[in-house]
């Protein structure tokens, strides 16, 4: 039942994150989600709306670009998870 409070309010949380961009840095809000057939998911929407990324961490327990705005970089995944995680 702890887990259940503790995943609830995670979810209502949002947090500053920030990506690294092919010209300056790319801020934004991450925060916890519900997304189908992962347990843990992460969306992050930059402040001006030009990008969109969500992670989950798969079967094996690694982070994964499961949507989001194309193009992007596969490094985004490992930042996002460490701002997340921390």
């Amino acid at each position: 039942m702890v887990l259940f409070f503790y995943k609830l309010s995670i979810m209502n949380t949002q947090i500053d994150a920030t990506l690294t961009g092919s010209d300056s840095p790319v801020g934004g809000l991450a925060r916890y989600i519900s997304y189908p057939g992962f347990t843990d998911a992460y969306e992050f929407l930059s402040t001006d709306g030009t990008l969109h990324l969500i992670i989950a961490r798969n079967n094996n327990g690694n982070w994964t670009r499961v949507a989001g705005t194309d193009p992007y970089f596969s490094g985004w995944v490992a930042e996002l998870a460490e701002q997340v995680s921390a």
